[in-house]
């Protein structure tokens, strides 16, 4: 029983790093200075959702041990966003209710930039990433951004299951490249 226990506090611990490891990443400077990602909750959110995703989507392409992991993970994002709800200030009555808004711009994200990622589309996502994450009408704003997921990806899917079941994640640099532009 105690065993049972602690491989749950390990599991966990190694959830808690994978996730700190990919809010590091969507916290980096570039993406708010180089790419105008919006330095607001939105913004931040948004550009939060994009990089979960990433990681999720690489997790459940390794079977049902990483179909497991990723509900993990996102059961983590979205206690963290109720976290956070709470911290500003979010009354206990209405929290319900934005983390159904927050769950509905996730799975919605998530779908728009799988489907644009599985098919190679960079217009179709950066059309998504300038109106979700640059909330901007102009699929050009989200070129490079779209450009980075695009590597992110490509980079995650060279990476092995068990590297990112260890919390070892690696992701591009976000350098706005000329060609992205």
């Amino acid at each position: 029983m105690f065993l049972f226990k602690r491989r749950d506090s390990a599991r966990r611990k190694t959830i808690e790093r994978l996730y700190g490891a990919i809010v590091a990443q969507a916290r980096r400077p570039a993406f708010y200075v180089d790419f105008g990602v919006p330095d607001t909750v939105e913004g931040r959110f948004d550009l939060l959702v994009l990089h979960v995703h990433l990681v999720n989507d690489r997790l459940a392409a390794a079977g049902e041990d990483g179909i497991a992991f990723g509900q993990e993970l996102l059961d983590y994002f979205f206690g963290d966003m109720d976290a956070s709800l709470r911290e500003i200030g979010i009354g206990d009555l209405k929290v319900p209710k934005k983390m159904r808004t927050l769950a509905e711009a996730y799975l919605g994200r998530s779908t728009l930039y799988g489907e644009a990622i599985k098919a190679g589309d960079k217009a179709a996502l950066a059309k998504a990433l300038a109106r979700n994450v640059l909330a901007s009408d102009h699929a050009e704003a989200g070129q490079a951004l779209a450009a980075y997921a695009l590597r992110a990806a490509k980079g995650l899917g060279l990476q092995s299951p068990a590297a990112l079941f260890a919390a070892e994640v690696s992701f591009p640099e976000p350098v706005k490249a000329a060609a992205d532009v």
